[in-house]
């Protein structure tokens, strides 16, 4: 328990977290890589088409980890705010609007490539379906933290608000998660049911292996950003002079 509390609080400082991280991140993207490769491999020369959906399942692999990821990202924000309000931790600031933007592209990606699933699927490429409805939602909550925390001068003042958003924003991911059960919805329900996965292993493990890989691709990017605003906002102190001091031939 020592050892949690003590890495807990040395999170909290920019130095030790600007250097833990710049070690982290090269791994996060390796792994990424790695873990795409062969997830893509799989989805394009092991998985058969679907006897209904044909080629068009393949979009899945894109659309359902993205759609994941835009609910999971907007939580941890949530998470990530209430830390930084009640605890002070400016980190968790910086954690917070560090993972607005790829959140909102992930979001994004899922509104997109579930346009071009529906398109074939429902001869439409949009309708105002609950969980579509609520998806986009999510996008304006993604836009809504971003545009608030760039709407102030000071960058303390400015996090606390993003996170105050945040927190009050994730009302919105029960909604998205609940509303195939909740309303009727053209969308498709979970195939993750109490039984089991109701798709087969051959489909199921390079959805899975996407699933993880995406996870590793937000670690990674989260990181870079938050280095990057850590270093714009403490351009002035101590630390980040004798960062680029050591940087210069």
């Amino acid at each position: 328990m020592n050892r949690l509390f003590l890495f807990f609080h040395k999170t909290g400082s920019p130095p030790w977290f600007y250097n833990f991280s710049g070690k982290l991140i090269p791994w996060l993207w390796a792994i990424f890589l790695a873990m795409t490769a062969v997830a893509m491999y799989l989805v394009f020369f092991n998985v058969p088409p679907d006897y209904q959906q044909g080629e068009t399942i393949r979009i899945m692999y894109i659309h359902v980890p993205s759609a994941w990821m835009s609910m999971m990202i907007y939580g941890l924000m949530a998470i990530m705010g209430i830390i930084a309000l009640v605890w002070r931790i400016r980190i968790m600031e910086v954690l917070v609007i560090s993972s607005a933007p790829v959140g909102a592209a992930f979001t994004i990606v899922a509104l997109l490539t579930g346009s071009m699933w529906g398109r074939p699927m429902w001869g439409t490429y949009w309708v105002w379906d609950a969980r579509l409805t609520s998806e986009l939602v999510l996008l304006f909550l993604y836009f809504g933290v971003i545009a608030l925390y760039n709407a102030y001068d000071e960058p303390r003042k400015a996090a606390k608000a993003a996170s105050l958003l945040s927190i009050v924003g994730a009302v919105n991911l029960p909604i998205i998660y609940f509303s195939v059960e909740w309303w009727n919805t053209l969308h498709q329900g979970s195939s993750f049911g109490g039984d089991g996965p109701g798709i087969h292993p051959t489909m199921l493990v390079p959805l899975l292996l996407m699933a993880v890989s995406t996870k590793f691709y937000y670690g990674a990017n989260l990181l870079s950003r938050a280095r990057l605003t850590l270093v714009k906002q403490d351009h002035r102190k101590r630390w980040v002079q004798d960062l680029l001091e050591e940087e210069r031939p």
